[in-house]
């Protein structure tokens, strides 16, 4: 037989485009068309339906940037179109290319009953089915002009990120407002060609069943008449029939498919279009739930069912109803998707306990498990923080995106610092946007990297980032690919029934240990150092606020205030999605963002402030406020005390130039270049700084990705180099040492201290930053032979290897830490803690001269200045605080790493505080002590052991315990764990290494 195999295929291209598609809608009436602007934001949605409109034509231009418009679309169906299907076809002038990154529209009824969403993929209104003819139609469009950002040349620098630059030239030009006759027989034919020629292109030539396919769509189109497609649809579907219906062999891989719109809480959008994405996207859902029995929705991110719940309560008991049927699905159980990187311990477990509570109070449900599609990697510590809330499984696609290594499996265990392993799946499909077509489904069988053990995975299906959902080609697909030969099968399913599935056929599945590393977006742990300075300092007023407030509540009966600190609770773990705080996000998020964080320092001090003066009473008696984990200069965790008297550093002048500072246990000297060329602790007699090399040495690099701007920063940065040795001023600054420089159109002072009777040397850091794609280091040379380094994460601390003998290693050029960064070697380790920065990353050379040793130099990433999507990133003056500590175990890294991050407060009082509870070991790090979220007083204290080994210690309580119980994060009892024993307010602790214990401690 001759092989016409390419002349039937591009006949199928053609037909479809030109005839197929087009038949769908065969008859259309033009509707008429008026538009109101809302002056300024959005407005309630009566006030809009209000409005006077003026009329409009298709073809208008409308929509300044981020403007709300409101029109009104009136008609009349005609009298001979009685028994057919009619659908309103709305076109705000959409590129059906950019769903979720455009235009959109929620469409009303004019009681303000809400219809569906409109975007790109999702253009029609469903008037009747079948109509009588003659029935009025009237609707109401709530549309945003969202400007595009990420445009077909993206990572232009723009000034649409934020209202306030974007100008009020209209973005979007009316395309099509009319009333049409749905034809669901070309429909459905169209969906039918569509399935067998995109399954036919992913089958080998070879194929008897690619031939079968070629052969019956042949015929179908054979079948058609072109110049009356409606007339013979029916016929040209006929000939489909037997090659739809061929089941797939026994062996097909299994998708499950989950209908889903991944939404970013914020990123090309601000806050307050979030909230309205996801009305649209689940008035969307709602309504296609109706009309397809077998769909299944699901959504994550607790914090946007509460946006509905209190914005849109008209389309929240649409969604409460869909809950209750089992169709529409809360997944995840995290208040947002957040980053998971930089948020710091208890963060990272109150994304959980607010996400799963929200989930428990609305309708009963709990999640097995973590729903992180998106997010740029995933911290060590990590396991045990799901398996702490309850949860078993977590599920991710985002590690497909590495560009230097593909990851070994896409169903596995993740091991975590201490031990806790999570099932894990990354589906195969390589996307959270699957929108069934041929190519996804083919690549996710076989991509799958678990043949032959394993025949699951899951796809979630619709159109996300923007949001939309899914659609109802998406469904019809799937319901041809349900058991169809040559494809992988397709079945809608909850998460909950995919992991149980998954998990029972493979119960010993391969084990990962450590981080999940994304090899890409590595930039996000430094853009936007505001946003990220904001997130930490709201971290530890929110533990300040938390263990004075509850300390008082229980010394003096002080009003503990439950209902502020919920409130701001999730005002912070909003901020941390995974594009706020890793600041890939417009100009107008950050904006906002930076404003909020103020007003959480505000209202938290107040309450730190209120707290430690119901404690200290009346008075005038110094006291020191000690908010640490640890006991600092004398006064005890958690307690207050007169601070002791101190010794002072001496200063003297450095021959050659610069100064010396001497403290008697660390003697630092700084050239007169401002550089640290000596920190040498006396004890140890040993030198920390590498021989012929400075710390404290900024250093200044191009930073121009490829692509994803303010996301990723690429290794060839290091290419070139500038450091900043120029010293404008260095000079005595009290007990410490000012050194001043200018660089380009910026400016750096630095204040060098040492406190008396510390082992460690403080760098406060000014940078009034002007620099465009520049990226600035803050470099520690250190004369220490390591081949791992630790770095802080939540709960613990993860080693990562110096060098670089592996891809995988190499890959790791940027990463991240939270407070601390730890080097040893036998006998001697050196520290660098932090108050603000994350990425960081240290490099190791051996020395060719002198004594051979080797340098292994850590750098702190201070700031950078992309220009997309926020063109003015970082503009403007920040401060920064490091330290180095030479002579540093874990212990003094762990300790001097909250030091730094937990100032001490000073007043004056009438009395001691005694800390509410203590530990008597320092490697039991307590993280959180507050009153249980129930309202019933009792006492929860949060711990986890944080160097790594063993430890035996007491908890002891400052007031009388009636019972003590090992709780879950959400404060609830678990069943299988054994009370400790209590004796004299002392509670006996035996914990593994970095494991996590929450207690409840019932006051008597």
């Amino acid at each position: 037989m001759h092989d016409d195999r390419s002349l039937v295929e591009a006949r199928l291209k053609r037909v479809l485009d030109e005839r197929v598609r087009p038949a769908v809608y065969p008859e259309s009436v033009p509707l008429d068309v008026a538009v109101w602007h809302a002056p300024g934001e959005p407005v309630p949605v009566a006030e809009g339906l209000a409005a006077e409109p003026e009329p409009i034509e298709v073809g208008a231009r409308w929509g300044a940037p981020w403007g709300t418009s409101w029109f009104r679309v009136t008609g009349t169906v005609p009298e001979a179109w009685a028994g057919r299907t009619v659908e309103a076809i709305l076109d705000l002038g959409f590129d059906e290319n950019m769903p979720g990154f455009q235009c959109e529209g929620l469409v009303y009824r004019p009681d303000g009953t809400p219809v569906k969403g409109l975007n790109p993929r999702n253009q029609w209104v469903r008037v009747g089915a079948p109509v009588d003819g003659g029935e009025q139609v009237r609707l109401h469009i709530e549309a945003a002009s969202n400007p595009v950002i990420l445009d077909y040349h993206p990572f232009l620098p723009t000034q649409l990120g934020d209202k306030e630059t974007a100008g009020s030239e209209p973005q979007y030009t009316l395309a099509r407002m009319d009333l049409a006759v749905f034809d669901e027989t070309v429909w459905q034919l169209v969906i039918d060609l569509e399935v067998l020629g995109e399954l036919m292109a992913e089958l080998p030539v070879e194929s008897a069943r690619r031939w079968d396919i070629l052969r019956a769509v042949d015929k179908a189109l054979d079948a058609l008449d072109l110049q009356d497609v409606n007339g013979t649809a029916d016929q040209a579907r006929s000939r489909l029939t037997e090659v739809l219906a061929t089941p797939g062999a026994p062996s097909a891989h299994r998708i499950s498919a989950v209908g889903h719109a991944h939404i970013d809480s914020a990123w090309l959008w601000p806050l307050r279009e979030t909230v309205r994405k996801v009305a649209r996207t689940t008035s969307n859902m709602t309504a296609l739930l109706d009309d397809e029995p077998d769909f299944v929705f699901v959504m994550s991110q607790a914090q946007q069912w509460a946006w509905v719940r209190d914005h849109r309560p008209e389309v929240w008991a649409r969604v409460k109803k869909a809950v209750a049927d089992g169709r529409f699905v809360p997944a995840g159980g995290m208040w947002v998707e957040s980053d998971t990187n930089m948020p710091g311990s208890e963060a990272m477990a109150r994304q959980f306990v607010h996400g799963k509570r929200f989930f428990l109070d609305e309708f009963g449900i709990e999640n097995d498990e973590a729903w992180l599609p998106d997010t740029f990697g995933f911290a060590a510590g990590l396991p045990q923080i799901i398996k702490a809330a309850g949860s078993k499984y977590l599920l991710t696609q985002k590690i497909s995106w590495s560009q230097t290594n593909k990851f070994p499996h896409h169903t596995f265990r993740w091991e975590g610092i201490d031990g806790t392993r999570i099932f894990t799946h990354f589906p195969p499909v390589d996307t959270y946007n699957c929108s069934m077509k041929g190519g996804e489904i083919a690549h996710a069988a076989g991509n799958f990297k678990d043949k032959g053990v394993a025949r699951h995975s899951l796809a979630p299906t619709g159109w996300g980032d923007g949001g939309g959902g899914t659609t109802r080609e998406m469904v019809a697909k799937a319901a041809r690919l349900r058991d169809l030969e040559g494809s992988a099968t397709v079945t809608w399913e909850t998460p909950q029934a995919f992991f149980e599935k998954a998990s029972a056929e493979y119960p010993e599945p391969p084990v990962w240990v450590g981080e999940l590393y994304l090899e890409l977006h590595r930039a996000t742990l430094t853009s936007q150092a505001r946003t990220k300075q904001g997130n930490r300092r709201s971290e530890h007023l929110l533990r300040e606020a938390e263990l004075w407030a509850a300390t008082a509540a229980v010394r003096s009966g002080f009003p503990y205030p439950y209902e502020d600190l919920d409130r701001i609770w999730k005002t912070v773990l909003l901020h941390q999605f995974h594009d706020i705080l890793p600041g890939s996000s417009i100009a107008w998020v950050h904006r906002e963002a930076r404003r909020t964080y103020e007003r959480v320092a505000e209202e938290l001090n107040r309450i730190i402030e209120s707290a430690q003066r119901s404690l200290a009473g009346e008075g005038d008696t110094p006291l020191v406020f000690n908010a640490a984990p640890h006991t600092r200069a004398g006064v005890p965790a958690g307690g207050a005390r007169t601070p002791a008297g101190q010794d002072r550093t001496a200063l003297t002048a450095r021959p050659g130039g610069g100064h010396v500072l001497d403290n008697g246990l660390l003697r630092v000297e700084i050239d007169a270049r401002g550089l640290v060329v000596s920190a040498y602790d006396i004890e140890a007699d040993r030198e920390t700084v590498a021989p012929g090399r400075a710390a404290n040495l900024l250093q200044l690099h191009p930073d121009f990705p490829n692509m994803w701007d303010a996301w990723d920063v690429d290794e060839f940065y290091r290419n070139t180099v500038t450091d900043l040795t120029d010293a404008d001023e260095v000079a005595p600054d009290g007990s410490g040492v000012r050194v001043v420089r200018t660089f380009g159109a910026s400016r750096v002072t630095q204040v060098l201290s040492l406190a008396p009777g510390e082992r460690r040397l403080v760098v406060d850091t000014e940078v009034d930053w002007h620099e465009t794609e520049k990226f600035l280091k803050l470099a520690f040379p250190l004369d220490v032979h390591a081949e791992r380094y630790a770095s802080e994460t939540q709960f613990g601390h993860f080693h990562r290897p110096t060098h670089t003998n592996t891809s995988w290693e190499a890959a790791k050029f940027e990463a991240c830490n939270h407070r601390f960064v730890h080097l040893e070697e036998p006998g001697f380790g050196i520290a660098i803690v932090n108050d603000s920065t994350y990425g960081h990353d240290v490099t190791r050379t051996v020395r060719t001269d002198g004594d051979g040793g080797t340098t292994t130099t850590v750098r702190a990433s201070l700031l950078r200045a992309p220009r997309f999507p926020d063109p003015e990133t970082d503009q403007g003056v920040h401060r920064f605080r490091h330290a180095l500590v030479p002579g540093a175990g874990i212990g003094d890294a762990v300790r001097e790493g909250w030091r730094i991050n937990l100032p001490e407060r000073r007043l004056t009082g009438a009395t001691e505080v005694a800390p509410l509870v203590t530990s008597d070991r320092d490697a039991v790090v307590v993280t959180a002590v507050k009153l249980a979220d129930d309202g019933s007083g009792d006492v929860v204290v949060r711990f986890h052991e944080a160097f790594g080994g063993r430890v035996r210690a007491r908890l002891t309580a400052g007031f009388e315990v009636a019972a003590v119980a090992v709780t879950d994060l959400l404060e609830r009892p678990l069943d299988d764990a054994t009370a400790p024993e209590i004796r004299d307010g002392r509670i006996a602790l035996r914990l593994r290494p970095f494991e996590l214990v929450t207690l409840r401690l019932r006051r008597a």
